[in-house]
């Protein structure tokens, strides 16, 4: 028995080109070795390279003195053969020998010179063009250029340029494949909403056919109902009639064989009246009148209501194209505004809205930090807006998606600062038409979009409107003397009141300046500011003398008195300013902010730690009960937001790069903005505030 081994060849493949390029490239020209120019020597270091690029080297190097070059590889110093030079140099076998066994194995075919047929075809990568070197007497440029440039074998040049194709064919074919793996799953999503749609509306329909059977019962029952009552009645005197049959019938048995005369005339006279019950009965007790009203209206209603119980929505919206931007430079506590503007695959503007909008807000610098509310608000013309209230400064991205995909910003890096500069200001020094000379109180009459500010320094009252832009002035007595120091605005805007300390004179004036009515008091000591309390009718006058708030009706008659001098819960020392809250509130200021019932109790003390430290401008209250107030305090300018229920401080206002120097009078306007005068600087400046 003979027996059998097997043995186990391990073969490798080698890659042709790349084979070429690592041991049979001269790795200093980059050309194929071969027989001629390019023949390849061995150095005594045991690098290789060609003939070509080592004649060069020893041509161009300084090195006929000493009779040495150094090798382009390693840098090793290498002697020139006296009996022959470079060409005397060794021949590398090792890759004389690989140059044969490639070409037995494969033979390429070289892209050669139509004229000069055994001379290969070079390529310049700088200028991607293809020459010969002998057509070109060794340039292939025309012009004269100074710039270095590359120049391959084409052969070489084809094969890359083949791999950078065969790369770019992949690159292009994955994100095909990607594409097509989107698209499909798009359509797959289609295909399980549309289930989902399909399943909706039958379970709606089957809602609205079980009402429609169920309606259907009952007047089906109301109408068997109608029917029986009818019937019993109808019954009933069939009944009857058929007992009064019976009994004349019984009264007739008999009467054939009966000669007694005066029994038979009983009889007839009994028939007699019987006879006139039956023609009673004659007529029915019921009646056979039965109908089923079906509305018309009633019918028209639910075709009407059916038609518009539902719609098919779809939408045109291409995520990757629409837009998202940050309305407004995004400060800490006020509320952002991210606008997302929609389009359609052609670019086109989305005109109606309904997309199914999501978006995420949570800090850039913290993958597992909490995310931030948002509110989505659909404008229903292709934009939406998504509101975000950061409550620390720093960066912050926010993802927003339509359909699930996301737009084209996202997810958009937004820096949140914390500091609140104005957005508008207006005003300078001077009595000009746009200058303040000493501002000091601002009022709003949020109805006719104006804003008044007490030009004291010209004895004047600016009026502009709520983006700054002047519309006119006030002259009036009322304002003489330079020390007119309050104004307030009735709540229609009808008139406002002024309040001058130096002639302690309160003044109504309509929108013209013209005066309607002015009243004084002895009790005036020093009137600085005041504010007009629409719900009661009341004119509140704060004075710095008795330091308390005088209360008077339209007619200047004195009501009643808040608070006295002193450094108490309910008492002033140095009263700054007055204003009156939505509910009728009397909120007073003076280094700290106190509120009061409307008939002038004490409700409660704000920023109680502000006390000695301080000294507050101007005080307002908005129609969301929230307080903006100016303060001072040593060498530092700022506005306070407070909540009015509780007191709480929300944000605080440096204006940062416009520091505010001096402010007094607030304002604030229905769109959550508050206009500050400033009074160092002669100027009045316009901020968000929330």
């Amino acid at each position: 028995m003979v027996s059998m081994s097997s043995t186990l060849v391990e073969t490798v493949s080698i890659n042709y080109e790349d084979f070429n390029e690592s041991f049979l490239t001269c790795g200093t020209c980059l050309c194929m070795y071969d027989g001629g120019e390019h023949t390849p020597k061995l150095l005594p270091c045991s690098h290789t390279v060609c003939l070509h690029c080592l004649s060069r080297i020893v041509a161009a190097s300084q090195t006929r003195d000493t009779g040495t070059f150094r090798c382009p590889i390693c840098r090793e110093c290498i002697n020139i053969p006296r009996g022959g030079g470079v060409p005397a140099l060794p021949p590398s076998f090792l890759v004389n020998q690989l140059l044969d066994l490639m070409a037995r194995q494969r033979r390429e075919v070289v892209p050669k010179c139509s004229v000069h047929l055994n001379q290969e075809l070079l390529f310049c990568e700088t200028c991607d063009t293809v020459f010969c070197s002998l057509c070109t007497d060794g340039s292939h440029s025309t012009a004269n250029s100074s710039c270095e440039h590359t120049v391959i074998p084409f052969s070489i040049a084809i094969k890359r340029m083949s791999e950078i194709l065969l790369y770019k064919a992949n690159e292009c074919i994955s994100k095909l494949t990607q594409a097509e793996d989107a698209v499909n799953g798009e359509m797959a999503r289609l295909e399980q909403t549309t289930r989902q749609c399909l399943a909706g509306l039958d379970a709606t329909f089957q809602e609205i056919t079980a009402a429609v059977d169920q309606r259907r019962a009952e007047m089906s029952e109301a109408i068997t109902q109608a029917r029986d009552a009818k019937k019993k009645v109808l019954d009933e005197q069939l009944a009857l009639i058929q007992s009064e049959k019976d009994k004349v019938r019984e009264e007739c048995n008999g009467l054939q064989q009966q000669v007694e005369v005066r029994y038979i005339t009983r009889r007839i006279s009994s028939l007699g009246e019987k006879l006139d019950s039956a023609s009673a009965l004659a007529e029915p007790r019921e009646n056979a009148f039965l109908a089923c009203d079906l509305a018309s209206d009633a019918l028209k209603r639910l075709e009407a209501a059916l038609a518009s119980l539902g719609r098919v929505r779809t939408s045109t919206t291409f995520p990757s194209l629409s837009t998202l931007t940050v309305r407004e430079p995004c400060v800490v506590n006020l509320e952002s505004t991210a606008i997302l503007s929609t389009v359609d695959y052609h670019g086109n503007a989305r005109t109606n809205g309904g997309d199914p909008i999501t978006a995420e807000v949570s800090r850039a610098d913290s993958a597992d930090g909490p995310m931030m509310e948002t509110h989505i608000e659909d404008k229903e013309d292709g934009t939406y807006w998504i509101r975000f209230r950061p409550v620390t400064h720093g960066r912050y991205s926010l993802s927003v998606s339509v359909l699930d995909r996301p737009v084209r910003q996202s997810p958009l890096l937004v820096t949140v600062s914390e500091h609140n500069n104005p957005v508008r200001s207006y005003g300078s020094r001077g009595s000009d038409k746009d200058q303040f000379l000493q501002p000091v109180a601002v009022a709003i009459d949020n109805q006719a979009g104006l804003v008044y500010v007490v030009d004291t320094g010209n004895s004047r009252v600016k009026v502009l409107t709520p983006d700054l832009q002047l519309v006119g002035h006030i002259e009036s007595t009322g304002l003489a003397g330079r020390s007119c120091t309050g104004v307030a605005v009735s709540d229609d805007g009808g008139w406002l009141a002024v309040v001058n300390w130096r002639s302690r004179t309160v003044t109504r004036l309509d929108r013209e300046g013209t005066t309607l009515a002015a009243f004084t008091h002895t009790a005036f000591v020093e009137p600085i500011d005041l504010a007009i309390d629409t719900n009661y009718g009341h004119i509140l006058v704060a004075d710095n003398g008795p330091s308390c708030v005088f209360v008077f009706d339209t007619e200047g008659k004195l009501l009643f008195q808040v608070g006295k001098k002193g450094s108490q819960k309910g008492c002033f020392n140095l009263i700054s300013c007055v204003t009156v809250g939505p509910g009728g509130e009397i909120v007073v200021a003076d280094s700290r902010i106190q509120v009061f019932s409307a008939k002038g109790d004490f409700l409660q003390e704000v920023f109680s730690e502000g006390k000695g430290k301080g000294r507050y401008g101007g005080v307002a209250v908005d129609a969301e009960g929230m307080i903006v107030a100016s303060r001072s305090e040593k060498g530092r300018n700022f506005v306070q937001v407070f909540r009015l229920s509780d007191g709480k401080l929300l944000s605080t206002i440096d204006s940062y790069e416009a520091k505010l120097k001096r402010p007094s009078g607030v304002a604030a306007t229905n769109d959550r903005h508050l206009i500050v005068v400033d009074l160092g600087n002669d100027c009045i400046k316009k901020y968000r505030y929330w």
